[in-house]
C-alpha cells in the first residue's frame, strides 16, 4: 500500500510532535462518528482513514456531541466514539448498516440553525494540487471544521507542508507557539485575526508569516489592511468556502470582494477550465455551481449569503437571513452598519442588531470593541451618521472589553 504523498510532514497538536506515520491507528466499527478531546485524537483517525479507505467517518470535537446529536447519529448507522487521549468509548449504533467506503462526514457549523451532516472524500475535500512552497501552517481551527480539513488534506498530500495545531487554551497566546514550532503561514477567521492584532500585536509582529490567509465570514477592506500592515511580507488571501459549496473562491490581490468578471466564468485564475466554480447572482445571493461541493448538495447552490456589487468588485456581506432591521418601517441592513463601524480607525470590531424601541418599534443597537480607548459614543455616532441613512444611525452603543469569538473562531452574527 502506497502512503500519501505528505507522510512524512511534520505535525505538532498538544503533545504529540513527529509524523503522519507516527500516529497510531484507531480501531472501531467501520462506520463512525468520532469526538475527541484533541487534535492529535482527530488526526488519528485521519490517518486511519486515509490509510485504509475502508472506514466512514465524522470527526468533530468533543463539544459538539449533545445528547441530541448522538442519538442522531446513531439512528442513521454511525456508531459513535468518544476519543481522548487515545483511549476509546464506543456506542454502538442500534441500526448497524455497511459503512460507503471513503465517506467523511463533515458537521457544519450551525451557526444559521442546527448543524446539518454533509459527506464528502478526501478527495473532494483535497482543494490544493500540485508544488507548493514549503510552509509551517498554524491551524487554530476546532476538529472536523471544514477549515480545518482544508490544511489537513494540505499536510496529508503534498510534501512540505507542516502544521502546527493551536489548542483552545492556547488561541490567546497562539503567537508563542507559532514562534517555537517556525510557523511561516496562518489560516483564520477574520474575528480570529482581529482578536489577535488585539490582543497579541506587537508579539505577532515577530513571526515571519509568508502567507495569511483570512475565510468563514466577510472579509472587509479594513481586516485586510491590517492584517496586511502586520505582515508586511505575507501573501494576504481571502478564502470562501463552506461544508456544502466546498472551497469556491481564492483573492490574493488584497482587495475585498472578487472581480465582476468572475460571474458565470469558470475559468481559474490559472488558467485552468473548470477548476474554478461558477459564480452567479440572484436577488442578491450568491449562488455558487461547485466541482468540490458535497455529495447531494444541489449544483447551483443558494448559498444563504448576501452580496453587493460596487465599483466591479462583488463583496459577501452576510447572511441574507439576518441581515434586516425594521425601523419604523424603514429596512436597514446590519452588515451596512458593521462595515462602517469596522473602517472606523478606533474600531477593533464591531456587530450591529435590533433592538426594541418605543414608538418606532426597533432601533439599532451597535457593540464595539475599540483599538482606541479614547473614542467615544458620540465620536461613533457622527462617523455613522456622515455615513448611514439616519434609520441606520445607531441609537445605542455598548461597549465591550473584548471580541466574541464563538468555537468555529467566528462572531455570533
Amino acid at each position: 500500500m502506497s502512503l500519501p504523498a505528505g507522510a512524512c510532514n511534520r505535525l505538532v497538536a498538544g503533545s504529540f510532535e513527529g509524523t503522519w506515520a507516527d500516529l497510531a491507528p484507531v480501531a472501531a466499527p467501520d462506520a463512525s462518528a468520532f469526538f475527541g478531546a484533541s487534535h492529535a485524537d482527530a488526526l488519528r483517525v485521519v490517518w486511519t482513514h486515509a490509510t485504509s479507505r475502508l472506514r466512514e467517518s465524522l470527526i468533530g470535537s468533543a463539544g459538539r456531541a449533545d445528547a441530541s446529536l448522538v442519538d442522531e447519529l446513531l439512528r442513521t448507522g454511525l456508531a459513535v466514539v468518544h476519543v481522548d487521549r487515545g483511549s476509546l468509548s464506543v456506542s454502538p449504533t442500534p441500526m448497524p448498516r455497511q459503512a460507503v467506503p471513503g465517506r467523511l462526514w463533515l458537521l457544519t457549523s450551525g451557526s444559521t440553525g442546527r448543524p446539518k451532516r454533509v459527506a464528502h472524500t478526501l478527495e473532494s475535500l483535497t482543494t490544493v494540487h500540485g508544488r507548493q512552497p514549503a510552509r509551517t501552517w498554524l491551524c487554530p481551527y476546532t476538529p472536523g471544521a471544514y477549515a480545518w480539513w482544508q490544511i489537513v488534506t494540505l499536510a496529508l498530500t503534498i510534501p512540505g507542508q507542516d502544521v502546527v495545531f493551536v489548542p483552545p487554551d492556547h488561541l490567546d497566546s497562539w503567537a508563542d507557539d507559532a514562534l517555537a514550532h517556525g510557523v511561516t503561514a496562518a489560516s483564520g477567521t477574520p474575528t480570529f485575526w482581529r482578536q489577535a492584532l488585539l490582543r497579541s500585536g506587537k508579539a505577532l509582529a515577530q513571526v515571519p508569516l509568508a502567507q495569511v490567509t483570512l475565510g468563514g465570514e466577510p472579509v472587509d477592506q479594513g481586516v485586510l489592511d491590517r492584517v496586511a500592515a502586520a505582515f508586511p511580507r505575507a501573501r494576504v488571501s481571502w478564502i470562501y468556502a463552506s461544508s456544502e459549496a466546498g472551497a469556491s473562491i481564492a483573492v490574493h490581490d488584497g482587495l475585498a470582494g472578487f472581480p465582476e468578471g468572475w460571474l458565470g466564468n469558470r475559468r481559474s485564475n490559472s488558467g485552468t477550465d473548470g477548476d474554478r466554480p461558477v459564480l452567479s447572482i440572484d436577488r442578491d445571493e450568491l449562488v455558487i455551481a461547485s466541482p468540490h461541493r458535497g455529495e447531494g448538495v444541489d449544483e447551483f447552490l443558494h448559498t444563504g449569503d448576501r452580496v453587493e456589487v460596487r465599483d466591479g468588485r462583488v463583496h459577501i456581506t452576510g447572511r441574507l437571513s439576518s441581515d434586516e432591521i425594521n425601523v419604523g418601517g424603514t429596512k436597514v441592513s446590519a452588515s451596512q452598519v458593521r462595515g462602517v463601524l469596522l473602517e472606523h480607525p478606533g474600531v477593533a470590531w464591531a456587530t450591529a442588531r435590533g433592538r426594541r424601541a418605543p414608538l418606532v418599534g426597533t432601533v439599532v443597537q451597535a457593540e464595539v470593541v475599540l483599538s482606541n480607548p479614547s473614542v467615544t459614543e458620540d465620536d461613533l455616532a457622527r462617523y455613522c451618521a456622515a455615513r448611514l441613512s439616519d434609520p441606520a444611525v445607531p441609537r445605542r452603543f455598548r461597549f465591550l472589553d473584548s471580541i466574541k469569538l464563538t468555537g468555529s473562531l467566528k462572531t455570533d452574527v
